[in-house]
């Protein structure tokens, strides 16, 4: 057993782990990277980017048929090669993959160690059977795995997770995607879209993270004139003779049952700190058994350990994990003398035709953070008519804004509908600079463009401000917002 004394050790070679090490090695050159398998980035290797690979080609085929109400007609079917698409994706999946690789070769060897990390004790952690580690402080960046859930283990090999998906040499002929979320909304359109049948199942009616109820109910509209949406449905899964898995499924009084090729599990993400030794360690945990951190420091109960990215089960997305890991790090160097780090609005959008955006505050969240409803306003744009979205054929869509009735600061949106990837930087940027409504009104629009959409639902809630000074007192200006 090699025994190392360090400064820093950094537990978890994804995103956050990357970012912890690199903002750790700016300050002292005695910080250790331990990675349990590979090195890279999920998004880079099973998220993201292969899936963003999969959605353009899913829209290419898409497009090529459905010109004809542009008055373009293509003569013969559209034919949809699997192994090309498949090759294509994995080929620059593994490109993508090679940039971040590069990056970690580039460190001093001796710094990287390969091997599942335990604590020991909270400033000792062991790596499987040939390392320990004794740290002055440690940071927890182990990422997060799909969830499985127990009675879909009996499907064998027909149990696929989004990992899966990458490794195909070509397209199945039917998925059953248990999970309507955003990593079971964009394959299950993507596949349907490349000539897979795919059937997307769920409980509870939600459909792509969205809480608005007005843009859930559009959306729900939209996806299931193209998709097989059960988004409520009570399901038992099986193999059959044949070694197909069958679904039988009761939604709304009524019984039905699908057969696929595979069961795609994609109903959330599990962060990677049940199996890394915190039982031996006395660190304040969740109901999840995740251990609590300070949200501007990813200081946990024990000071001298920290935690980012997915493990820390905040917001499991690529550039949060990467603010939360280059804050860690720098808190882990510079410990005790830590101090806050950047945390930027939130913005998410759900890469789906039409696209899903949430930006700042959800409407849930907004819902409840006020005890007068009455003190928040929402306005709203249907893209039915919107001029540029009408020239593309992409009118098809709703977007909500919430604003604070008083001081009418803009306090966050959910969209479906076109262009929701660069609306949504729109709103996320005037949300972090907090501003309001009529200052972003104020701000220039170009026509004919889609965002014109977003300054008819700002005039929309504009409207509906009270900026008398009547809200004031009676209005509690929102934490969140």
């Amino acid at each position: 057993m090699k025994k190392i004394k360090a400064e820093v050790v950094v537990l978890g070679g994804g995103t956050a782990g990357m970012g912890a090490f690199r903002a750790a090695r700016t300050h002292t050159d005695d910080v250790y990277l331990i990675e349990s398998q590979h090195f890279g980035t999920t998004c880079a290797r099973v998220g993201c980017m292969p899936s963003k690979l999969l959605i353009a080609a899913a829209e290419a085929a898409h497009h090529a048929a459905h010109t004809a109400p542009f008055g373009v007609h293509i003569d013969g079917d559209i034919r949809v090669n699997g192994a090309e698409v498949m090759q294509r994706v994995k080929a620059e999946r593994d490109r993508f993959v090679g940039f971040v690789v590069e990056d970690v070769h580039e460190w001093p060897a001796e710094r990287r160690i390969i091997g599942a990390a335990r604590f020991i004790d909270a400033h000792t952690v062991q790596i499987d059977e040939h390392t320990q580690i004794q740290a002055e402080r440690i940071v927890i960046a182990t990422g997060s795995r799909p969830i499985v859930l127990p009675q879909w283990q009996a499907l064998g090999d027909k149990l696929l997770i989004n990992d899966d998906v990458f490794a195909w040499d070509t397209l199945p002929e039917s998925v059953a995607v248990f999970g309507p979320g955003v990593i079971g909304l964009e394959l299950g359109q993507a596949l349907q879209r490349l000539g897979v049948k795919v059937h997307i199942f769920g409980i509870g009616g939600g459909l792509g993270g969205i809480s608005d109820p007005v843009v859930l109910e559009e959306a729900c509209a939209l996806f299931g004139e193209e998709l097989n949406l059960h988004l409520d449905a009570q399901t038992e899964v099986s193999l059959d003779a044949n070694g197909k898995v069958v679904v039988n499924y009761r939604e709304n009084g009524v019984s039905g049952s699908i057969s696929a090729d595979y069961l795609l599990a994609a109903i959330g993400r599990k962060p990677n700190t049940d199996n890394i030794g915190l039982e031996n360690i006395d660190i304040a945990r969740d109901e999840r058994g995740v251990p609590k951190a300070h949200p501007l420091t990813m200081q946990t109960s024990i000071p001298h350990i920290f935690i980012a990215g997915d493990a820390s089960n905040q917001l499991p997305l690529l550039h949060e994990a990467s603010d939360q890991g280059k804050i860690a790090g720098e808190n882990a160097c510079t410990y005790p003398a830590i101090k806050p780090g950047l945390r930027r609005s939130l913005i998410g959008v759900v890469f789906s035709d039409p696209q899903i955006a949430v930006i700042g505050m959800r409407y849930a969240q907004v819902r409840d953070s006020f005890k007068n409803p009455a003190c928040v306003v929402v306005g709203e744009v249907s893209f039915k008519n919107q001029g540029r979205s009408r020239v593309m054929l992409k009118n098809r869509g709703h977007l909500r804004v919430y604003a604070e009735q008083g001081s009418g600061r803009f306090l966050g949106a959910e969209m479906v509908g076109p262009a929701a990837e660069h609306i949504a930087h729109l709103l996320a940027w005037a949300h972090q600079q907090k501003m309001t409504i009529q200052q972003m009104l104020e701000m220039p629009f170009y026509h004919p463009v889609i965002e014109e959409g977003l300054r008819t639902a700002l005039r929309d809630v504009f409207s509906r401000l009270d900026l008398s000074g009547k809200f004031s007192r009676d209005c509690d200006e929102c934490p969140g917002a």
